[in-house]
Parts: structure tokens; C-alpha cells; sequence
């Protein structure tokens, strides 16, 4: 049986903005049709009982360092990247941004040059690149090796004005102990989303930075300045500068439930709050233990940490950091499905993360679990067709 048309129903529709209960979405030739109220009952179509489930766009991940077995940082290829994207695929991710973490120049090159192959390529899933450092802190490292941190000289300035033409999307992260102001406006007016992260920096100066140009905080509440009572730090200028938004790894691991709840609610408009994965090599995989610049990371009770106890990345997929958003911290479903695709997409201006009649195609829609425990994988291909039927 072939079926041109395919119609997902008796669940949950999610379009990018709002919940739709009682609705249908019908898809002809792997294109969406419409989400209907009441389908017309068509026998030659080939119907999904969602079973209470939830059809939504595929997520947006901006904060993605390996996956597959592989770190971005160890081999910055087109290979990697299809792998990575293919591996983050069965995660429910349709658009992500590769992130490198601080490296050498040679491997800095070497992740632009295959990211923008890989756009070239058009590798499904890759819609652009992330650059976290090596204009970062010490003070606040993290998981990245200090002796590679430097500040912003007038040759990587150039080098990503020079990216940012040849990229849709380009993601920055820097701290202003290694960068300036300048340097930001420069940056932003060049199309770079420019993030703060990995950064002691206090109140003040993260809000200037934020006026030069800088619109994002990168993993809130992780490698930065804190808010304490007589100084708020980056955290505190991320939730109340409004033009603001961060990124946010909700594994009830790197962000408290409750600091996430207050966050949530603390948080000033227009800019918004949304999730990353922070993923590591062992996204998609069952591997225990990867290499990071050399240093063994290892996979323990849902958390990847140095052998110093250090955090380094995310043992996290986003159907996980929904339902912890849903059921630990009591963010409403349609909030938290938003914060893992169009408010990143919106944010890097990434296009297609919701669905659009005659524009969403089969394959850019994921089907969660009604517990959030989950994806249930699709059972037609991205034409319509039944796999079953499939030679």
C-alpha cells in the first residue's frame, strides 16, 4: 500500500505557540495540509493514532557537542557533523548548532570550515555553527582547558566577521574579561549571536556588554557569575535585562528545580528562557567514558563529570529537559514545548520550527510520549509512506 496522505490523530497537536486538543494534522505528499478540528474520514489515507501522544516540531538545540560516539572538538568534519545530526535526530532534534569547545586555532578553523560544508552540503539538521571560547575566563572554565583561554585579538575578530557571511547562524560565547565592547557591536552588527558565559564579570559589566550588542546567556547559572545580595552577577542580568535570553540545561542536575522556578518566573521580556542539551559524545550511545582535550570524562547517574568532580556537558536529551520543566518545576507543557523549539529558533532566527501548512514536511515533526518520557519513533517515511510497506 502506498499512502499519499497521512493523518495524525486522537493525541495532542503542538504548532510552535499553542496546544491543540481534539485536532488532527493531515500531511499529502509528506507536506502538511492543515491541522483540522473534525478530518473527513478518507479511506485511502494512511491514520496514526497518536494514542493521547504529542505531535510537536522537532526541537532546536543550540548547545551540541558531540553525539554518536564522537566530540566535535576530536574530529571537526562533515563526517562528525552528519553523524552528530543523525544521532540528535532520534533525539527528536531537527535543527542544531555543533558547539566546539575552547581549542586551538588550527581545530577552530577546522570546525568552520566543516561547518560551512556542511551548509553547503545541506547535512539535515545542521543550521549553522556555535563557538564556545576560547575568548572565555579562567576564573569560570568550567570544563575547558585554561591553557587554551586567551583573549580576542584583532585576527579572530576577523575571522568571525568573516564566518558570520558564509553562515546562516552563528553563535559566539565570550566572557569581557577577554573581550570588548567593541569587539561585540562589531559582532552583532555582523548577524553573530553573541553570548555571555563562562564569565565573572559582574552586574554592571554584563549589562553593558548586553547594550553593546550581546543578546544571550549561555547555560544560566553554569560558569558564571552568581546573583548574590549586593551583586546579581550574570545570572542576575540575564533575567533582568529584557532583551536577554538563555540557554538553560534542566536536568535537575546543573540548575536546581526551584532555582529553574524562580528563574522562570523572574524572567523580564522580551527575552526568554530556553533549553539546550549541552550533549556530549555519548548522546545516542551507550558509552560510558569519552575524551576532552585529553582529560577522561565519565558517564555516571545521568551526569558526565572530570575526574575532579567538574561538570563537562550534559548527560541530556530535550524530551528529558520538557518534563522536568512540566513535572518538577511546573512549567506549563505548551511554555516548555516552545523553550525547546521556536523560542531557540526564534532567537537564531532559524526558520521552519513550526508547523506551517504547506511548508512543515513529515519528517521535520517528532511524536512524544503523553508522559514526557519519551519519542515513539515515526512509522511512515518523509513522503508518507508506510516503513512497513517498504522493501
Amino acid at each position: 500500500m502506498t499512502a499519499q496522505t497521512v493523518i495524525f490523530r486522537n493525541g495532542r497537536i503542538f504548532d510552535g505557540s499553542q496546544l491543540h486538543d481534539g485536532a488532527a494534522v493531515r500531511f499529502s505528499d509528506g507536506v502538511l495540509s492543515g491541522i483540522v478540528t473534525a478530518p473527513e474520514d478518507d479511506p485511502g489515507a494512511y491514520v496514526i493514532d497518536l494514542d493521547g501522544d504529542i505531535l510537536s516540531p522537532g526541537y532546536t538545540d543550540i548547545q551540541v557537542n558531540g553525539g554518536d560516539g564522537l566530540m566535535f572538538n576530536d574530529a571537526p568534519t562533515t563526517d562528525t557533523l552528519r553523524r552528530m545530526a543523525q544521532a540528535h535526530r532520534w533525539l527528536g532534534v531537527t535543527h542544531l548548532l555543533p558547539t566546539l569547545i575552547t581549542d586551538t586555532r588550527d581545530i577552530t578553523q577546522g570546525a568552520i570550515d566543516a561547518a560551512c560544508a556542511a551548509v553547503e552540503e545541506k547535512i539535515p539538521g545542521i543550521a549553522g555553527l556555535h563557538l564556545e571560547g576560547p575568548h572565555l575566563s579562567v576564573a569560570r572554565k568550567g570544563a575547558h582547558d585554561p591553557a587554551l583561554i586567551r583573549p580576542m585579538e584583532a585576527d579572530d575578530l576577523d575571522l568571525l566577521l568573516e564566518t558570520a557571511g558564509k553562515l546562516p547562524v552563528l553563535k559566539v560565547t565570550i566572557a569581557p574579561e577577554n573581550v570588548t565592547e567593541d569587539q561585540v557591536t562589531a559582532l552583532a552588527r555582523a548577524g553573530v549571536l553573541v553570548s555571555l558565559g563562562h564569565t565573572d564579570a559582574d552586574f554592571a559589566t554584563c549589562i553593558r556588554f548586553f547594550k553593546a550588542g550581546a543578546r544571550c546567556a549561555t547555560h544560566l547559572f553554569n560558569a558564571m557569575s552568581q546573583i548574590g545580595n549586593r551583586e546579581p552577577g550574570l545570572a542576575g542580568a540575564a533575567l533582568t535585562y529584557g532583551e536577554a535570553s538563555a540557554g538553560l540545561i534542566a536536568d535537575g542536575i546543573h540548575v536546581h528545580s526551584d532555582v529553574i522556578r524562580i528563574a522562570w518566573q523572574s524572567k523580564q521580556g522580551p527575552g526568554k528562557l530556553f533549553l539546550v542539551s549541552d550533549a556530549m559524545a555519548v548522546a545516542g550511545t551507550d558509552t560510558d567514558a569519552f575524551l576532552l582535550n585529553g582529560r577522561s570524562i565519565l558517564r555516571r547517574d545521568g551526569q558526565l563529570r572530570l575526574s575532579d568532580g567538574t561538570l563537562a556537558g550534559a548527560d541530556l536529551d530535550l524530551t528529558k529537559a520538557v518534563s522536568v520543566l512540566v513535572n518538577q518545576v511546573g512549567v506549563p507543557l505548551d511554555q516548555a514545548l516552545a523553550a525547546a523549539t521556536t523560542t531557540p529558533a526564534g532567537l537564531c532566527r532559524i526558520h521552519g520550527c513550526s508547523l506551517r501548512p504547506n511548508a512543515t514536511r513529515i519528517s521535520e515533526v517528532i511524536r512524544i510520549r503523553q508522559d514526557l518520557s519519551g519519542l515513539v519513533q515515526h512509522t511512515v517515511d518523509a513522503l508518507g509512506q508506510p516503513l512497513a510497506d517498504k522493501v
